[in-house]
């Protein structure tokens, strides 16, 4: 049983449009705090786009993301899991970027995760732009390479863009698996779809065994059958789970700097969150949620109820 000072605030004591702003009106509890080492999954905001190759506004993501939270309930509707009952749960704040440093902001997101991975602390993330996965990344797997399911509209295993070494939201996992963070034949991406430049993300997933899924397959085969091959290639190793909100059709999600049409809708976009019981997600994230683009906040509200499936995941896989 968890903490009963880590319970969110209820509806029915506090009206939701009341109060400060908290992920799913749990306590704050930044590092440092008396009651950080009590904590088993903390939610951490990652307000920073610098990576964005186009069209920016992701850094407002946790923010709107935090709001829309204030709706989010106790209790899972198909499962009836209480997660806040199963596990201490808080928000941790925001790691602080520099707006004007990308180096700086990257080491900064790393030396905090890699504290957290110190602490014991499991974490789900809010971008942001999908480069802040790679530091998130770099914290928690210097020691052993973690697998990955990954839900996009883009692999990001794009080589640097305008040649060099440039970082961008289009190359976290290629950089990733090229420094070890990530094991290749334990990464499966689902959702793929759009038009592209070339060939050359795929041509690096097929030399290095990543499983790309397109939206093609995913919705002939249907998605039970696409995410029972998912967990057989996972398995029970330690994996990261990244969730570009960009995954979702923009018909339901269009609040994200980089939109492909054709995907799945806010159920499905559920569903296949709900098919990772059983993995051994240590960590998640929802990226990529851009407010200047939907100010009704109706994207923001679809990833904070794809956080809280994640949240339930990470619950079940402690």
């Amino acid at each position: 049983m968890s903490d009963p000072f880590f319970k969110p605030i209820s509806g029915m004591e506090l009206p939701r449009f009341a109060g400060v702003p908290t992920f799913m009106r749990l306590p704050l509890v930044p590092v440092g705090h008396d009651r950080f080492a009590s904590v088993d999954i903390g939610i951490v905001g990652l307000p920073w786009d610098g990576g964005t190759s186009n069209r920016p506004g992701a850094r407002h993501g946790p923010r709107q993301l935090r709001d829309a939270s204030t709706m989010i309930r106790a209790e899972h509707p198909v499962t009836g899991l209480r997660p806040y009952e199963v596990a201490n749960v808080a928000d941790l704040g925001d790691v602080g970027p520099n707006p004007v440093d990308l180096h700086d902001t990257l080491e900064r997101i790393e030396a905090y995760y890699l504290g957290l991975k110190a602490a014991g602390v499991r974490p789900l993330s809010a971008g942001g732009d999908h480069l802040c996965t790679l530091p998130v990344l770099r914290g928690l797997a210097k020691d052993a390479p973690l697998g990955l399911v990954h839900f996009d509209s883009h692999t990001d295993l794009f080589p640097a863009y305008f040649g060099g070494r440039a970082l961008t939201h289009g190359n976290p996992f290629r950089v990733a698996v090229e420094e070890g963070l990530l094991d290749p034949k334990r990464c499966v991406q689902i959702g793929i779809r759009g038009t592209a430049y070339d060939s050359a993300d795929r041509d690096f997933a097929r030399a290095n065994g990543i499983r790309i899924v397109t939206i093609e397959e995913l919705f002939a085969r249907g998605i039970p059958d696409v995410m029972a091959e998912a967990r057989e290639i996972l398995g029970r190793g330690a994996t990261y789970c990244s969730y570009d909100i960009d995954f979702i059709d923009p018909a339901f999600a269009p609040g994200t700097g980089t939109p492909e049409v054709g995907g799945p809708n806010s159920f499905q976009a559920l569903q296949v969150v709900r098919e990772l019981s059983g993995l051994n997600i240590v960590a998640a994230d929802l990226v990529e949620v851009s407010p200047p683009f939907d100010p009704s906040g109706g994207t923001a509200w679809m990833g904070v109820s794809v956080m809280f499936e994640l949240l339930c995941v990470l619950v079940q896989a402690l």
